[in-house]
């Protein structure tokens, strides 16, 4: 295959050019509207049963309240606040017009219920409370609409929005933001960064052309994706990390092999030839290994993540098939002009070898354990924190302090005694006598947390009977009952996550089944949905490497080896950022709220980080083996693999850390988190696994490293998958030339 390819760049390269502009032109064009096609939220289980129960609400009873409207009348206390007349009239015609919007349901205000729980403490704020109509999507816009209508200074009033859909508008809002800010200033970076590695700007400029591919043709499976399922419009931050650097990481490999065969004396032709045999089957078999870890997102009910799987995938898949048709296409096009625009220092850079990484190689493999052993003992305690790991879901402390949404959650934490937006909502599937209706909310009404529990059927507080709601009445149906239990905890902290587990512990009313929803709900069932098929995700993930790394190494060691280092490196990656974003460290400085680790996210950096790290793994394993299949010994094939992939590995990670660490200016704390996580990881694995813990794991191994039971061996011999492929018994190609692309070394000479 790989053969076909270097013949059909070789002789086809202007078709192939011409085919992939016209192919991006209409990538181009079906890939702008993806942004129309992409949704916010994502991040509960369908089946979960908050999920459930928010249906049923959604269909009976008008929905639940997720847009709350904070109102302070513009004379404030001086006029007796939001019971002056003047603060009447102007709130009842706010909610009337609220009422009156086809968009909203369920409007409930201080100013037609009298509510207590609906003004503040002092009595200078109001609330009102609606549901906001729509699907994820549809919501969203439905919100945007309702927002910009109603907030701000009207009629004597002070508005300012909140809530889950007021939240729900500002984290995608403030993502793209944080999104062009990223880009503005990874795109220069990496292309400065490319021209240093390379020096030549021809050459540096290539990784762009297969990074945009790789963007623009992911962006158009994303729009016809969000045509027919749900998509999450955070996928697109995946996209242009990872188009940028996968894109950046296949050409930097096969670029930099083409030169080294240039620089030896080959013509381009047999240049070419042996790139696309070497460089392409490392490309296929990283680009496998990135999507098999990727894949294993799919395994999870949230769109959340699941689009984050879509996303990966595709452009794994484009970067690779850009990197192995357009590459070789554009390299036959250039041929020794890939050293145009040659800079001062160009020599040096185009050396084949590092010098540095072959005598950190031999150090390590001298010493093994003595230079392991610290590099260990580091990433565990970076890993550490991990002891005392809490998580969660996103809310609106993940936004900056200026957002208007976030403000308005901490004035009703502060300021209010709790409200229908934050409490506990119990369905029941049927009908249920007033009598039973009445012995379960009291029981419900006693339970930690409980402030006040309100029924179709009476209100109670502490077990005992209180004055009922002015909305009591709708909460009962001929065919189900809606209990609201307010509450004065701190949405989504431990307190309010156990009173959850007790309401669903109390015996449902009348023989009938009780669906608990509500914030805490969805993240008690969001954990427990994550957690239920994480060994799922990890068991796909391990298997799918491991098979991999098998075809491609022969061995069985070689992937148990792969697997427990990227394990040490993604454990200390996310250990670090629990103690920057949990605990806190670093908070004042990256300007964000500590809070639990985010489920999703976690689960998503997990991926993405083993995914990349795998790919390094190809890139250095693929030498190491060419080197040692050719007879060279495991020293001679590890120090000499090193030197020749140490400066590949390190510049496309540290040109990958920087697309992922520029979302570190973010100010959505969970893309802070993704973006530096990620790009620790890469770090991590390309300085401290591939440049110690890979040579000393080796050297410790020695020849069992290499080892795989007969009938494997057996397999794989038939497979014929492995880096090097010789095409001949003799390891000669047509030409006599060797098939490894480097003339045999002595020992010496390495």
């Amino acid at each position: 295959m790989f053969d076909r390819i270097a013949e059909l760049a070789l002789h086809r390269s202007r078709l192939v050019l011409t085919l992939t502009v016209l192919f991006l032109v209409a990538m181009g064009v079906i890939g702008v509207g993806a942004f129309g096609k992409l949704q916010s939220g994502g991040f509960d289980d369908p089946n979960a049963p908050s999920t459930r129960a928010q249906e049923v609400i959604d269909d009976r009873f008008g929905g639940e309240s997720n847009l709350v409207l904070l109102v302070r009348p513009d004379d404030g206390s001086d006029s007796g606040g939001v019971s002056s007349a003047a603060a009447e009239r102007a709130g009842q015609s706010l909610t009337s017009r609220l009422k009156d919007e086809p968009s909203l349901s369920n409007v409930i205000s201080y100013w037609d219920s009298g509510s207590s729980a609906l003004t503040s403490r002092d009595g200078d704020q109001a609330l009102v409370l609606a549901h906001v109509k729509g699907d994820e999507t549809e919501r969203g816009d439905n919100a945007s609409a309702i927002i910009d209508e109603y907030t701000g200074d009207r009629n004597g009033l002070s508005v300012r929005a909140g809530g889950e859909a007021a939240v729900g508008d500002d984290i995608p809002t403030q993502v793209a933001k944080d999104l062009a800010v990223a880009e503005t200033i990874a795109v220069p970076l990496i292309l400065i960064l490319l021209v240093i590695a390379f020096g030549s700007l021809v050459a540096a400029l290539l990784p762009l052309v297969i990074g945009l591919i790789a963007i623009v043709g992911t962006f158009a499976e994303l729009y016809l994706l969000g045509s027919l399922t749900n998509v999450s419009v955070f996928s697109i931050n995946l996209t242009t990390a990872l188009g940028l650097g996968l894109g950046i990481d296949y050409a930097l490999l096969m670029i930099s092999r083409f030169r080294e065969h240039l620089a030896e004396g080959a013509e381009v032709p047999e240049a070419l030839r042996h790139t696309v045999r070497t460089a392409g089957r490392t490309i296929t078999f990283s680009a496998a290994t990135v999507a098999a870890a990727l894949a294993a997102l799919l395994v999870f009910p949230q769109f959340f993540l699941r689009s984050f799987a879509y996303a990966g995938i595709g452009v794994v898949i484009i970067a690779a098939v850009s990197a192995l048709l357009v590459m070789p296409a554009l390299l036959a096009v250039l041929g020794h002009r890939i050293n145009k625009g040659r800079l001062p220092w160009a020599e040096t850079v185009r050396s084949p070898e590092a010098p540095l990484w072959a005598r950190l190689s031999r150090t390590v493999m001298r010493r093994p354990a003595l230079t392991a052993l610290p590099v260990l003992a580091i990433l565990l305690l970076a890993a550490s924190p991990l002891l005392g790991v809490t998580f969660g879901t996103p809310d609106e402390r993940v936004l900056p302090t200026s957002a208007q949404s976030r403000q308005v959650a901490t004035v009703m934490r502060s300021d209010f005694r709790g409200s229908d937006e934050s409490a506990v909502q119990i369905v029941t599937t049927g009908a249920v006598a007033p009598a039973d209706l009445r012995t379960y909310a009291a029981t419900l009404s006693r339970l930690d947390g409980a402030a006040r529990v309100e029924t179709s059927a009476g209100a109670y507080s502490d077990g005992r009977s209180a004055q009922p709601g002015p909305a009591a009445a709708a909460l009962g149906r001929p065919d189900a009952q809606r209990i609201t239990v307010l509450t004065g905890l701190t949405p989504k902290s431990d307190e309010a996550q156990d009173l959850v587990k007790a309401v669903r512990a109390v015996d449902p009313p009348g023989g009938t089944e009780t669906l608990v929803g509500g914030t805490d709900a969805r993240l008690v069932d969001a954990k427990s949905s994550i957690a239920d098929r994480l060994p799922a995700a990890i068991g796909l993930v391990a298997v799918t490497t491991f098979l991999i790394l098998f075809l491609f190494t022969g061995s069985v060691v070689q992937p148990l080896r792969a697997l427990v280092l990227n394990a040490i490196s993604l454990t200390a990656a996310i250990g670090v950022m629990v103690w920057i974003f949990q605990d806190g460290h670093l908070s004042s400085w990256l300007g964000f709220t500590p809070q639990p680790m985010d489920t999703s996210m976690t689960v998503l950096m997990f991926c993405i980080a083993f995914g990349l790290s795998m790919d390094y793994e190809v890139f250095v394993t693929s030498r190491i083996k060419e080197l040692h299949d050719a007879g060279a010994d495991t020293e001679t094939a590890v120090t000499s693999g090193l030197s020749h992939t140490g400066r590949i590995v390190t510049m496309a990670a540290g040109l990958l850390a920087v697309s992922f660490f520029a979302f570190g200016t973010a100010d959505v704390s969970f893309i802070q988190m993704f973006g530096l996580g990620s790009g620790l990881a890469i770090l991590i694995d390309a300085v401290a696994v591939r440049g110690v813990l890979v040579p000393a794991a080796m050297r410790l191994l020695g020849r069992t490293a290499w080892y795989a039971p007969r009938p494997l061996r057996a397999v794989h011999d038939r497979m014929g998958l492995s880096e090097s492929a010789a095409e001949n018994p003799e390891g000669e190609n047509p030409e006599g030339e060797n098939l490894k692309g480097t003339k045999p070394r002595s020992r010496a000479e390495v």
